[in-house]
């Protein structure tokens, strides 16, 4: 016995252009049939929330699935698979496409290489998928950009809920952010987390889909843009700030990462702000607020930046 809901989707090319579509999205449960051999022209994430099963790759191999897992599906890929039929399984799954999936792929937010990924937590991704199942009406006007929207959110809620990453994130990549600012080069980096440079590499990676120098230089220069907005200090001591001893190089990088030079991103993105400018991230369910017209709320925590 089993109970299967899905619905399937035509978007057209105009939506494809939004880099991401969903084609579909089931949610079923109980000792569903297996699936396959087949092979198919898109992806699918498939999330099993309870129970367990195998997957049988394109090797021969078979391996057996236990929830919480995730199952991906590449275009073109042989696959097979089934629940137990003692147990039976949870499943919930969205097919997508379109270009932004190389990317993606890239990035090590979907694994072709690694068709089974055990989850930590499967909820937040069953969340989305329960979203996509509530956009699915009909009638809905907005169905294709809204569903396009949450599998760009599945994706990324699919990546943090892997079982191999732990519930604040890699600690290699929070290390490497506290220490962003720091001038030390990557092979400094690495001997402080006891890696060999080619080490530290593959878990940048794996991590965060790029190598520590784009990494760290991501966190850099986005704390340089924060301090050109909201700050007059020079430019110099922003480089300085920012963990580059000479300004001429810093500003020669960020020209060509931002596509402005600092001077001039500070003149579009600059403004005078009272009080000076907070490290602490506002609260959603109490966001700044003016008391008056003579100046902010205090419950912004606005405070110099040292």
């Amino acid at each position: 016995m089993y109970h299967t809901w899905m619905r399937y989707f035509t978007p057209s090319p105009a939506h494809h252009r939004l880099g991401l579509v969903c084609l579909g999205v089931g949610l079923q449960h109980g000792t569903l049939p297996a699936v396959g051999p087949r092979a198919l022209d898109h992806h699918v994430a498939l999330v099993i929330s309870s129970g367990r099963g195998w997957f049988r790759a394109p090797d021969g191999r078979r391996r057996a699935v236990s929830a919480p897992a995730l199952i991906w599906l590449s275009p073109g890929v042989p696959h097979h698979y089934g629940a137990d039929p003692e147990t039976g399984w949870d499943e919930c799954f969205v097919d997508f496409t379109g270009p932004a999936t190389a990317t993606y792929t890239e990035l090590g937010y979907i694994e072709p290489e690694r068709p089974v990924v055990p989850l930590a937590d499967p909820d937040a991704a069953r969340a989305v998928v329960g979203r996509i199942a509530r956009a699915a009406r009909r009638d809905n006007p907005l169905l294709e950009v809204e569903t396009s929207a949450a599998v760009h959110e599945l994706l990324v809620t699919l990546r943090r809920a892997r079982a191999d990453i732990a519930p604040d994130g890699d600690p290699v990549l929070q290390s490497l952010a506290r220490d962003a600012f720091k001038a030390l080069s990557v092979t400094e980096h690495a001997a402080r987390h006891g890696m060999t440079p080619a080490e530290l590499r593959t878990a940048v990676r794996r991590g965060a889909g790029c190598s520590p120098k784009d990494y760290l230089l991501g966190i850099r220069l986005g704390r340089a843009k924060e301090l050109l907005a909201a700050t007059e200090l020079p430019v110099a001591a922003v480089a300085r700030r920012v963990g580059y001893d000479d300004p001429a190089y810093f500003s020669r990088l960020f020209t060509r990462r931002v596509g402005m030079a600092p001077v001039r991103f500070r003149e579009q993105q600059g403004r005078a702000v009272p009080g000076g400018w907070s490290q602490q991230v506002p609260d959603p369910e109490h966001p700044p607020t003016l008391t008056s017209l003579g100046g902010p709320a205090a419950s912004g925590g606005a405070g110099g930046d040292t």
